[in-house]
Order: structure tokens, then C-alpha cells, then sequence
């Protein structure tokens, strides 16, 4: 056969291919023969310049490595805050392109992900990824503390801040501390007096989402929360709350105790009892007071705390004539009278007259010190221990003197002083 006429070509004419002392040698099995150098990058060996490409560029910054210059490239927009990519729709800035083609996929309505069991669609993997959890109940996150686990990373990480009482998130205007952005976010609007939130019906506004989201109930007349006792159903979860009150003046709280609070192991006859004890875990208030700013956890807390402004105490001892804000102080109060002790402690057996005497008391017995201080992290049996505790890094001193001007952290060093002076009265008055 003529090689020559069958590939068309003169063979005289083909060169050797000429090949570059700097080419990267790919061949696994012959590599470490032809090779001098002992250096590999991913399991090549390489000759002359292209043994640069084993050297990593790193940030200047904060030291982090990159095994390209545009990565590193990238990533320097971190530090600088440089956001280039533009949303020619909203006008939302980023600081990579990845990040703009996600976002856009918000106008656009493309969810290119879908899940193969519920038919439900994502906008990115990795929320894909998270949603199937809910299908297979995987909870690959465990918290090491109590052995809870969770679905995604970031509710651990707020669940951890129950254990260690961390706030990270602050306001700048009166310094209150939260557990979570969305709290502060929320709490600001206090300070501002900003309403975003409008109702198309009447066009009334409010601060909070969870405000409009139940004022709209009173145009569709939505009632989504059901008693799980007598089946009533109300628009407001405030509502319900109340209402369930008159069934344990009733009598009805002896319902079985069905709902398990996983943090603390309570157990609870509702499920919006349950609902608002887990929001005392999480320091999730979302009722604020307009005059102080002060936030608490449900409806019922905040009406109790506004009588404080008041200064109305409408119940009253009639046996001292002494007056409380509250029903409940009174009731505990007049114990101080009768010497009644109905709470009792099932490890030694000691009574108390109220049963937040007795949940303190029970701490000695199993060690638990759950008021924590967020500037030293020393922790207290009592709210009130934690409180005058940390006066001392306040340098608040409430109680004042009213005969020499002193004033004084607890109420009980200032109890001891006045007796300096009423001592003094009486060895004047026998002189």
C-alpha cells in the first residue's frame, strides 16, 4: 500500500511534532520515568513553568488559599464590599455573577429544581437538598449539648444560642440584645415608627407582618386557630389564649398533658401553651410596649406590664388594705396572712407559698442555673440573682436613700442602711 496516496499527503513533508520543555506530562504510567521533579499537583507530575500552578494565591487579607487568581479575584470582594453585578430589574447589587443569576431567577419565576416526591419546585440544589428532609425526616445536624437534632444548619445554630444565651444581634438606639436579626429588625421599628406592612383592603398599616396578617381575618373572617377543647375557632392566636383561660378557671386543666416541649421536656394539655413556652426558649417576643419599648412573649404580659405606667393597683388585701397591680400577687400575698404553703417540693418535701418560690427552690437540687449574664456569662438560679448581678456592671444603684442621699444595688442593703438611721432616731429620742 502507498501510504503516501492513501493519506493524501507526502510523508517527506511531516515534521515531528516539536514539543516544549514545559509540557505537562499526563501519562500515569510513564510519568516517573521521564520526570527529575518529585513535585505533583493532583497526581501529574510537571515540568519548568508549569510547577507555578502548585503555588496558591492567598488573601492578603484574611490568609485564605485559592488554586486560581479569579477565585482569589472573587473573593476580595468580601473584604472590600465591592458589589459590581447589578439586577437591571430592582436594582439589588452583588458581588458575584452567581449570585445575580440566582437572584434573577426571583423575577423570572424559574425553579429549575423539583422535587420527585411532592412535585414542590426550588430556585436553587441546595434548597432542594434541605426541602427532601422534611420527606425523609433526616436530621443530620445534632446539637453535642442535649442531643437535639435538625433538619438545617442554621436552626442549630439558633437553637445553640439557648444553651450558650447568646444575643448576637444589638440595638444600636437602646442597647436591647436578640437572639436572632429577624427580632432586631422587627424591635427597631419601635424606635422609628415605621409601619411597611399596609392592608390593600383598608390600606390601615402596621409594623409587624403577624400584625397585618391578622387584621386581614377581620375582612375574609378567617378563623385558623381552634380550641382544642369546646372546637371554637378565633382569627387571633391572643384570642384563643384567652379563651382557653375560661376553660382551666373551669376546671378543665385537668386535660391530658400531651404536648412535649423538646428543649426542657415540659409537658403541656395545649398546644399554643406549648407554642408560647418554646418562645420563652428562643426569646421570642413579639409584643411591644409603645411608652417603654419593652417586649414580651405574649399579649397577656404586655397588658400586665402597662399597669406599671398606670400606677393603678386595683386589687386590693382586705385584710392590710395592701394593693397589687395583679389578681395573682394577691392571692400569693394573702398567704403572708394564712401561712399557707400549697406547694411542696417532691425531692425533701420543703413548702413554699408560691410556685415560682418552689422552681427556684428545685434548682438547688438539680443544679440548674438557667439566667445567664451576656458580659461575664456567669449564671444564676433566679431572674432576680441574674438582675442585681448585673448592676454591678451597670453601675445602676435603684435604690436611693431618701434621708441621706445613698443609694443602693439590692433592696436589701438598702433595708439594712435605713436601719442606721432609724437606730440613730431612737437613741436620740432615749436621750
Amino acid at each position: 500500500m502507498n501510504l503516501n496516496s492513501t493519506l493524501g499527503m507526502n510523508m517527506e513533508d511531516v515534521k515531528p511534532l516539536a514539543i516544549p520543555n514545559s509540557t505537562v506530562f499526563i501519562n500515569l504510567h510513564t510519568v516517573t520515568e521521564t520526570c527529575d521533579s518529585n513535585e505533583r499537583i493532583f497526581g501529574f507530575e510537571m515540568h519548568g513553568e508549569e510547577k507555578s500552578l502548585d503555588k496558591n494565591v492567598c488573601c492578603e487579607i484574611c490568609g485564605k488559599s485559592f488554586g486560581k487568581a479569579r477565585y482569589l479575584k472573587e473573593h476580595e470582594k468580601v473584604h472590600t464590599g465591592e458589589k459590581p453585578y447589578l439586577c437591571e430589574l430592582c436594582g439589588i447589587s452583588f458581588s458575584r455573577t452567581s449570585h445575580l443569576a440566582l437572584h434573577k431567577r426571583i423575577h423570572t419565576g424559574k425553579k429549575p429544581y423539583r422535587c420527585e416526591i411532592c412535585g414542590k419546585s426550588f430556585i436553587k440544589n441546595s434548597n432542594l437538598t434541605q426541602h427532601k428532609r422534611v420527606h425523609t425526616g433526616e436530621k443530620p445536624f445534632p446539637c453535642e449539648i442535649c442531643g437535639k437534632s435538625f433538619s438545617y444548619n442554621y436552626h442549630l445554630v439558633i437553637h445553640k444560642r439557648i444553651h450558650s444565651g447568646s444575643k448576637p444581634f444589638h440595638c444600636e438606639i437602646c442597647g436591647r440584645s436578640f437572639a436572632l436579626s429577624s427580632y432586631l429588625k422587627s424591635h427597631r421599628r419601635i424606635h422609628t415608627g415605621e409601619k411597611p406592612f399596609q392592608c390593600e383592603v383598608c390600606e390601615k398599616s402596621f409594623s409587624q407582618k403577624s400584625s397585618l396578617v391578622g387584621h386581614i381575618r377581620t375582612h375574609t373572617g378567617e378563623t385558623p386557630y381552634h380550641c382544642e377543647i369546646c372546637g371554637k375557632s378565633f382569627s387571633l392566636k391572643s384570642r384563643l389564649v384567652h379563651h382557653e383561660t375560661t376553660h382551666h378557671n373551669k376546671g378543665d386543666s385537668t386535660k391530658e398533658k400531651t404536648h412535649h416541649c423538646e428543649i426542657c421536656g415540659k409537658w403541656f394539655a395545649l398546644s399554643s401553651s406549648l407554642l408560647r413556652h418554646k418562645a420563652r426558649h428562643i426569646g421570642e417576643r413579639n409584643f411591644h410596649c409603645e411608652i417603654c419599648g419593652k417586649s414580651f412573649v405574649d399579649k397577656g404580659d404586655l397588658t400586665r406590664h402597662k399597669k406599671i405606667h398606670n400606677a393603678e393597683k386595683p386589687v386590693h388585701c382586705e385584710l392590710c388594705g395592701k394593693s397589687f397591680l395583679f389578681k395573682s400577687r394577691l392571692v400569693n400575698h394573702k398567704r403572708t396572712h394564712t401561712g399557707e404553703k400549697p406547694y411542696h417540693c417532691e425531692i425533701c418535701g420543703k413548702s413554699f407559698s408560691n410556685n415560682t418560690n418552689l422552681a427556684s427552690h428545685v434548682r438547688v437540687h438539680t443544679g440548674e442555673r438557667p439566667y445567664r449574664c451576656e458580659v461575664c456569662g456567669k449564671c444564676f438560679v433566679t431572674k432576680g440573682d441574674l438582675t442585681r448581678h448585673e448592676r454591678i456592671h451597670t453601675g445602676e444603684k435603684p435604690y436611693s436613700c431618701d434621708i441621706c442621699g445613698k443609694s443602693f444595688r439590692s433592696s436589701g442593703h438598702f433595708a439594712r442602711h435605713r436601719k442606721i438611721h432609724t437606730r440613730g432616731k431612737s437613741l436620740h429620742s432615749k436621750s
